[in-house]
Order: C-alpha cells, then sequence, then structure tokens
C-alpha cells in the first residue's frame, strides 16, 4: 500500500476541527473543490460554504494553532498513515457505508483480502462459555481465510482477536481513541501482534485517549469493515447491540449465537435471533450465507488471474438485477463459450455471482469515493 496523499493534512485538520463531520466536509469540498482552498478560506466564504456559526469558530480556533506539517510528523512517529475517502487504499467496504469516516489512521497494513471480514463482539463480562465460542468461531474463521474484525475490548473482542492470530490468520481492530493510545493498556502487547498480522484502525486523531462516548461511534466502522457481523454474548443493554443496529442500517448480515433463556448474559443476543438475526450453531452458517465458503481460492484466482477485456465488458452489462446468461451474449456479441467460461472465472474471484436458472448478477456493486 502507498503512504499518505500530499494533501492528507487538510482532511487531517479538518478531522480535528470538532462539529465539522463527513456531511459538512462533503459540503466544503462541494463549495471549494479541494481541501486546501477550504482550510485556508475567509470567515465569509466559509459562511458562504454552509458552515453555521459553531463549526466556523470550531475551525478558526484550530487553525490559528494547528501546524499542520507537525501534526504529520506525529502521525508518521506513531508509526501510523492516514487514508482518506480519495485514497486508493480507502477500503472498499468502508466506502459503500452512509457517510463513511473521511479520514483513517491506520496502523499496520490493511490488505485487498480484507474485503473478505467479518466481525465479532460481544460482552466485556464474557462467560466462559462466551468465550469458548468466540475462540472457536475465530479460529475457524481465519483458518478460511477470513479476516476477523472486532474492538480490542476485554471480553469477546479480545478472544476474537487471539484466536484469529493464533490461527494464523489476519485480524483488525477499531480503537475508539488514538492508534497510539491502546485500551484497555494490558492489551498493548496483543495490539502490537495485531500490527504486524492486520491493523489498527481509527477515525480519531493521534493523541485522542479512550473516552467513553467515543466508543459507540467507532462501531460503525466496526460493521462498515464486514460482510457481517456476530454477536457472540450480549445482555439487552450490551454496547454490542450497537454494532448489530450499524450492520443492519448498512446492509449487512447480522449473527447471534444463542444461549441460555435463563441468564440475562444472553438476552440480547436471543433477542437478536427472535427479531431476524441469523443464528450460528457453527462457522458453517456464517460462511455459507455469506458466500465465503471459498475465500482461499477466490484470493489464488484474484490474485492469478488479472482482469481483462471480456470480463470488462461482462461487468459493464451486470448489475444487481439478473440476466440470463443467453441474453448478456447477445448483449456483447462474444461466442457462448467464452461467457460461460469467463463468468465461471469471475464467479470464482467473487465478481459475479450465479442466482439460478443461468442467471448472473455482480457479487458487490463498486461504491463511489464518497456517497452524494
Amino acid at each position: 500500500m502507498s503512504g499518505s496523499a500530499p494533501d492528507a493534512r487538510y482532511w487531517v485538520g479538518f478531522n480535528i476541527v470538532r462539529g465539522i463531520g463527513p456531511a459538512r466536509l462533503r459540503a466544503l469540498l462541494d463549495y471549494f473543490g479541494d481541501l486546501e482552498r477550504a482550510w485556508y478560506a475567509s470567515p465569509e466564504e466559509l459562511r458562504d460554504a454552509g458552515l453555521d456559526r459553531r463549526s466556523l469558530e470550531n475551525l478558526l480556533s484550530v487553525r490559528a494553532v494547528l501546524d499542520l506539517e507537525r501534526e504529520m510528523k506525529r502521525i508518521a512517529a506513531a508509526g501510523a498513515r492516514v487514508l482518506t475517502w480519495d485514497h486508493p487504499d480507502y477500503p472498499r467496504l468502508l466506502r459503500e457505508i452512509p457517510d463513511p469516516p473521511p479520514v483513517l489512521y491506520v496502523k499496520g497494513e490493511l490488505k485487498k483480502e480484507d474485503e473478505w471480514a467479518v466481525a465479532m463482539v460481544g460482552t466485556r463480562r464474557a462467560s466462559v462459555y462466551g468465550r469458548e465460542v468466540a475462540r472457536r468461531l475465530a479460529s475457524a474463521l481465519a483458518q478460511n481465510g477470513i479476516t476477523v474484525v472486532s474492538g480490542l475490548a476485554r471480553g469477546i473482542d479480545v478472544e476474537a482477536h487471539r484466536a484469529a492470530l493464533q490461527a494464523g490468520g489476519r485480524t483488525i481492530a477499531v480503537l475508539g481513541c488514538g492508534v497510539d493510545r491502546v485500551y484497555p493498556p494490558e492489551h498493548r502487547k496483543l495490539a502490537a501482534e495485531i500490527t504486524s498480522h492486520g491493523a489498527l484502525v481509527s477515525d480519531y486523531p493521534i493523541g485522542t485517549p479512550p473516552e467513553g462516548p467515543n466508543f459507540p461511534p467507532r462501531n460503525r466502522i466496526i460493521s462498515g469493515l464486514s460482510l457481517g457481523v456476530i454477536i457472540v454474548e450480549a445482555g439487552a443493554r450490551s454496547g454490542a447491540l450497537i454494532t448489530a443496529e450499524y450492520a443492519a442500517e448498512q446492509g449487512r448480515e447480522v449473527f447471534a449465537v444463542p444461549g441460555s433463556i435463563l441468564s440475562d448474559c444472553y438476552a440480547g443476543t436471543n433477542a437478536l435471533i427472535r427479531d431476524g438475526a441469523r443464528i450460528v450453531l457453527g462457522v458453517e452458517d456464517v460462511l455459507e450465507e455469506l458466500n465465503l465458503t471459498m475465500v482461499a481460492e477466490k484470493a489464488e484466482a484474484r490474485q492469478v488471474l488479472p482482469s481483462n477485456e471480456t470480463e470488462a465488458m461482462l461487468l459493464s452489462h451486470l448489475s444487481t438485477e439478473p440476466l440470463h446468461v443467453d441474453e448478456l451474449q447477445r448483449q456483447i456479441g462474444l461466442p457462448i463459450a467464452q461467457v460461460t467460461s469467463t463468468l465461471a472465472l469471475m464467479e470464482l474471484k467473487g465478481m459475479v455471482r450465479q442466482v439460478g436458472g443461468m442467471k448472473y448478477v455482480v457479487a458487490r456493486e463498486p461504491g463511489p469515493m464518497y456517497k452524494a
């Protein structure tokens, strides 16, 4: 992966300003064309661009004292890099969610295969049962080539990260603080291991302390980086249920592990199952539902078989609406044998999906740099 973009410092600057989130940043981009012009704009221009009084005051006060070059050096000194909406390495799955975070601080490395990711979260006060389930599921996911995403918290999260690493897999930890501040502190060694076999990720600036209000919003990134979310163990008021809510809003699959109806520890997960979450009795339930049963083969095919003109033509005619292979062949005018063989390879690479009756759809529509 390449380094931070040349103008990343302006993205970082706006990210530090309280009150300027994805919507206001998008408005500034639309008005000024780029964030460098917006950063140096006059108060009058910023008001014309739509900034309210409080956001404008916050921006002017930060702008007066913040040395952008020094901030970028602090980020580099922490061993982190910056990914923004317009950076080619910004995670594709996360880019697809409503109002994705404009700036990500990454310590470690995000890879293309991390698009095959499943999140696993649960209570910090995990039972012996919950911990064992988390270990088994995370280990099995990792052994099947799936990246495990969680929040580095005590309980279920830490079991998921450790099991994925012990199985030789990749894992991503999304933090509710700066990536230079590991919380809880006893997980520092684990965090170092994660940076070697995955990444620490946060949308909070370097140096941000682990304050309580930071953690619920970061859950949208946990679910946003994943194809689905498994809630292993959660009470009726568990913070893990916030991740399930974000996943549902983002169109991601929600899974839950059942537990005893006599224990409050499982009230949240059992309620999720009652309300329509997919029940998890083994890793096969997750792999089959998310079409992840051949990830290793797909990864190899993606690496060995580069895109070509035929693939590009087929993708340009496919959408989320099923299209029969005969109609597809008629539209692009290539021999049917070439069309079917290319589609078979594209399905192995995870680009298209057969939905029955020789009808095909794109496996996932490519997301824009950011949504309008």
